[in-house]
């Protein structure tokens, strides 16, 4: 049960964690930059016990970034 936990997390939390930062910060790069720092650390920690982990999270980090992009041109089309 804890397993499928991580994997749903890894698979929802970074992408999301990109377009929090990228909504606070107006930069989707920085908000990139923000989560992979984060994800960074907690592998450091070890939080992350396997490289599908990695992968999960890596997935998720680009679509995360590539919805921030949508969101911007959005923002953009209604100004």
């Amino acid at each position: 049960m804890l397993d499928v936990i991580r994997y749903l997390s890894a698979f929802i939390m970074p992408g999301l964690l990109v377009l929090l930062f990228t909504r606070v910060t107006y930069n989707r790069i920085i908000g990139l930059v923000l989560t992979v720092a984060l994800i960074a650390a907690s592998v450091y920690k070890g939080y992350t016990g396997s490289f599908l982990l990695i992968v999960i999270d890596a997935f998720s980090l680009t679509a995360g970034f590539w919805m921030a992009a949508k969101m911007k041109q959005r923002a953009v089309k209604r100004s």
